[in-house]
């Protein structure tokens, strides 16, 4: 894309929020690090892989290229949730499946984000590790104005479209990490994030609202509703899963 313009990079600010791709790539590029959310599924099935040791790369939608990718990096490939397979964009399923070393694991919003940051340190967070991400992130003394963090909720995309979702179950998960970064002291927040600091903190029952929201009765419709009973449980994972090479991997006690 074109040079952002200035008014949208969020300057001056240690924690900054954004939505999908192309906020990565406005937010990206200068930042310390950035730290992409999907709850509904992404970053819940990293977390959860990497939590049992598994290195997670990261790739855009699957297809013939993916399969190539996997093979070269001798790693498992997953495959579609209502696909045949051990391991797929479920948790449930990976938790399931029996321990690979090496997965590749391709999703539309944030597998497909973390993929195409470059030059950046990019961490994987949600509502199971965020406690765990921002005690490591104010550990590596990001979150000033010259080094800020960016914080991405990847979002969904409607159907047939390649028009983002802004998606509830995102905006709440950036904002568990907004609150919990503001609550370890950094002073700097932008409007942004303020915004969706406070969303969260207003919501009496996150759990609850991430289940009857829209991506939540989708993936319950279709028989996966333990993918968010999964992605619901706070704090569940001691997982900083940090993209090191081209996988994700757990960073929680270095």
């Amino acid at each position: 894309m074109r040079a952002a313009p200035q008014w949208a990079r969020q300057d001056g600010f240690g924690i900054r929020v954004e939505w999908g791709r192309t906020g990565a790539a406005v937010l990206g590029p200068g930042a310390g690090c950035l730290v992409v959310i999907d709850v509904l599924s992404f970053t819940t099935s990293v977390s959860v892989a990497t939590a049992a040791g598994t290195s997670v790369f990261p790739y855009r939608w699957r297809d013939a290229s993916a399969r190539a990718f996997a093979a070269e990096n001798a790693a498992e490939l997953a495959v579609g949730r209502r696909e045949a397979g051990p391991w797929s964009l479920s948790p449930a399923a990976i938790r399931r499946a029996p321990f690979t070393p090496r997965l590749v694991l391709p999703s539309p919003n944030g597998s497909t984000i973390a993929a195409a940051v470059e030059g950046t340190p990019v961490v994987a967070a949600c509502l199971r590790n965020v406690s765990a991400v921002a005690d490591w992130l104010v550990a590596q003394h990001w979150g000033t104005p010259d080094r800020p963090i960016a914080i991405i909720a990847a979002g969904e995309h409607w159907p047939g479209t390649d028009t983002v979702r802004p998606a509830l179950e995102d905006w709440l998960g950036a904002g568990a990490l907004a609150a919990a970064l503001i609550d370890r002291g950094i002073s700097t927040p932008s409007p942004e994030t303020r915004t969706a600091a406070t969303a969260f903190a207003a919501t009496a029952d996150v759990g609850a609202l991430i289940t009857e929201c829209a991506s939540g009765r989708e993936l319950a419709a279709i028989g996966f509703a333990e993918d968010v009973a999964i992605a619901i449980e706070r704090d569940a994972d001691a997982t900083v899963p940090v993209l090191t090479g081209s996988a994700f991997v757990d960073r929680g006690s270095r």
